[in-house]
């Protein structure tokens, strides 16, 4: 039994205008899911929006829930049958919304590149650790060695300055400013900052 060659016969595989074969989920313009989705949109469209628009507070995200609704709607045709298409548009939508208000909450909020300019940059940050540091290693000192090298070395006077401003002896400043150090040196180390 041999195929024909004849193009009318329906057996022939090579039939060029034979019927046209409907790929699963594409369907050619103009056919009945375009007139379903074009329906649901013209009576359905304007009240979900605003029902959406009303749990947003956002017109740019309710129109993307409506069209994620129509989609969903469009997908599935057979949902819609045998039960009230508004109700079941109002319920995906809704559900859309929340689910969407979960995902925003799971992620940890977003932050603006003003949030970023007001951080200090790695330098500045080490910096202020060192500073601190340093303040506490003075404040751990004993009082009149602490004056002595705030006058001396924070404030940039002489021997002689200081010891007019401190009330007491230039050798006493000397002797003061050299213990000091010694003091703070030990007191940095303990706190890992001498080098």
């Amino acid at each position: 039994m041999s195929r024909s060659n004849d193009p009318s016969d329906p057996s022939n595989p090579h039939e060029p205008d034979g019927p046209a074969v409907r790929e699963e989920g594409v369907s050619p313009a103009g056919t009945a899911d375009e007139e379903l989705i074009r329906a649901l949109f013209e009576d359905h469209g304007g009240p979900l929006y605003g029902y959406v628009l009303r749990l947003t507070g956002d017109p740019g995200r309710a129109e993307d829930v409506v069209q994620e609704t129509l989609l969903r709607a469009w997908r599935h045709p057979s949902v819609l049958e045998g039960r009230p298409v508004r109700a079941w548009l109002f319920t995906v939508a809704r559900n859309l919304v929340v689910d969407q208000h979960r995902a925003r909450k799971s992620r940890p909020k977003e932050t603006s590149d003003e949030a970023l300019a007001v951080l200090p940059a790695d330098d500045e940050l080490e910096k202020a650790v060192e500073s601190w540091g340093i303040a506490d290693a003075l404040a751990s000192l004993r009082p009149e060695h602490r004056e002595v090298l705030m006058e001396t070395y924070y404030r940039g006077r002489s021997v002689k300055e200081a010891s007019e401003i401190l009330g007491i002896p230039p050798g006493t400043v000397k002797s003061r400013t050299y213990y000091a150090l010694r003091a703070l040196k030990l007191a940095l180390e303990e706190r890992g900052l001498a080098p």
